[in-house]
């Protein structure tokens, strides 16, 4: 048997391929249902086994299949490799001549890089990257900047501790609450009243009015801190209202301890009306001189945009008597709006309390806002802005100066 198989086999080989070869026949043109059948002996006896039919085609395919599959695989992996390699290389190059290239990229970002259509693409896309890196690191530093500031504050805080602990200080200062206390207690019953107007909170927005209450609690500081304080009434004042929310953040539980008045009625039903100023800087009066024995009004409000005549439609509305700060009197005002914030109002009020000069109560007025303080009356300095003016225009120049020599003769 077996011979015969080789027999059959070594014709095959000797005819048929080589025909096919020369003829350039393929080896699908052969029968698709070729079978070669085998036979083996798996006894001891050597007895047959019915032949096992094998589909060499089928085989065929299997193999070849499989043999692609792993090429691909290997083929693909170092294409990716080499590309990838290639773009960082890219991407160095571009960073040593200077463009817009970020410092770290990941493969995804490489890759999103190499799917990019144009090069003007490529570019933008780095941009983005390198600018998103930048600011990473601008957050990074700020943020170890307010770690840093936060850690002194903390070691500031620590050593001002050790200074409160001693029994110096501790008792120096409690005995300037007690004398600062006393003196509110005292002019509670004996001090010159001095009215907040509390009724402005739907003409401001809600920062207006956190900016506002802290003004009032500077106010209500200095005025404590001074020899001899106001009466503070807070009038209009309703419970449960965001000038009540915002007192309560700021003073907490000591709000209910304040030395002061507090109500919700209107300065009209507490006081006469005769005795009432506002004060406002949009009045047509100007204050001349301090009035002990007048009770002055001042808005509550901070007013961001500078509406105009809010105060001043109120106090009229009442029936007031109105009246602006001297300013133009006694400043060269240079830029900028004649309102004050109340914090500066209450220091300009307690000095001309004390001491009824205008220039030292004047100089809590910030220097930005004007040039210097007014040295002649008014009206002469007028006469010499417009002699200077006409002499700037070259219009009757002798005439001028002569003018200009007459009323202002040197010494």
């Amino acid at each position: 048997m077996r011979s015969a198989n080789t027999l059959l086999r070594k014709i095959v080989r000797s005819s048929v391929l080589p025909f096919a070869a020369q003829h350039g026949m393929k080896k699908d043109l052969f029968p698709l249902s070729r079978t070669l059948s085998l036979s083996l002996c798996l006894k001891q006896d050597k007895s047959c086994e019915p032949s096992e039919k094998l589909d060499l085609d089928e085989w065929k395919k299997v193999m070849r299949s499989g043999l692609q599959e792993e090429v691909s695989e290997t083929v693909s992996e170092p294409k990716e490799l080499s590309s990838l390699a290639a773009a960082r290389e890219t991407l160095e190059m571009w960073r040593l001549a200077g463009r817009a290239v970020p410092e770290n990229i990941s493969e995804e970002q490489l890759k999103t890089f190499m799917e990019c259509p144009s090069k003007s693409a490529k570019k933008k896309y780095l941009k983005y990257l390198h600018l998103k890196e930048l600011y990473k690191k601008i957050d990074k530093r700020k943020m170890d900047e307010k770690r840093e500031r936060r850690l002194e504050a903390q070691a500031q805080e620590s050593k001002t501790d050790e200074t409160k602990k001693s029994p110096f200080v501790c008792l120096w200062s409690s005995t300037m609450d007690r004398a600062y206390n006393w003196r509110a207690a005292q002019s509670m019953i004996f001090g010159q009243p001095l009215v907040f107007d509390m009724s402005y909170e739907k003409e401001m927005s809600v920062r207006e009015v956190t900016n506002t209450v802290k003004q009032i609690v500077m106010s209500e500081s200095s005025n404590r801190r001074s020899v001899d304080p106001f009466h503070i009434h807070f009038c209009n004042f309703k419970d449960d209202s965001l000038y009540h929310r915002e007192f309560i953040k700021q003073y907490k539980e000591a709000w209910g301890k304040l030395l002061i008045t507090v109500t919700d009625q209107c300065y009209t039903e507490i006081f006469p009306k005769d005795k009432l100023i506002y004060l406002t800087a949009d009045s047509p009066k100007v204050m001349k001189t301090f009035d002990h024995n007048k009770i002055y009004i001042v808005g509550s409000m901070v007013d961001k945009s500078i509406k105009r005549g809010v105060s001043l439609a109120r106090a009229k509305r009442l029936g007031l008597e109105t009246a602006a700060l001297p300013l133009e009197k006694y400043l060269l005002w240079s830029t900028g709006a004649k309102n004050l914030t109340l914090d500066q109002m209450m220091h300009i009020l307690l000095t001309l309390k004390d001491t009824a000069d205008w220039k030292k109560a004047l100089e809590f007025v910030p220097k930005r806002k004007y040039c210097g303080f007014v040295d002649k009356p008014v009206k002469e300095l007028k006469k010499t802005l417009d002699l200077i003016n006409t002499l700037k225009l070259g219009k009757r120049r002798e005439e001028v100066e002569r003018q200009f020599a007459k009323n202002y003769p040197k010494k």
